[in-house]
């Protein structure tokens, strides 16, 4: 059902951006190619369908991302695969205070490391 949804979706966009490319910004578009009134695709009968077809499809994709948003595929079992690199990351790092360098600071049993100065040429 979701691989349904997605290839709607797709299909719904790309209707969508040729309605859209079709049409006029001055509001001619499609239509200007018809001089006459009294055809049966008339000058204002062309606007208002690509204009209702801009906003049927316009709906249609929101509605189906919408419902695709309510279906997607989740895992139940996350026990074998984390939920993102993030997480995977915060829970292999290493706990602090047990790898890290000694940085000039005093240890627990109360001796002090310290760096050596650099030696200058």
């Amino acid at each position: 059902m979701y691989v349904f949804l997605s290839i709607l979706i797709l299909i719904a966009s790309i209707f969508l951006i040729l309605i859209v490319l079709i049409q006029n910004s001055k509001g001619g578009g499609l239509a200007s190619g018809f001089s006459s009134s009294n055809q049966v695709m008339g000058v204002r009968k062309t606007t208002d369908f690509l204009e209702k077809a801009t906003w049927s499809l316009a709906g249609a994709v929101g509605l189906f991302c919408i419902v695709i948003t309510a279906i997607i595929p989740r895992s139940s079992d996350t026990s074998d695969q984390p939920q993102s690199e993030i997480r995977q990351q915060i829970n292999d790092a290493p706990v602090p205070g047990t790898s890290l360098p000694p940085f000039g600071t005093s240890q627990p049993d109360g001796s002090s490391t310290t760096i050596p100065p650099a030696e200058e040429e």
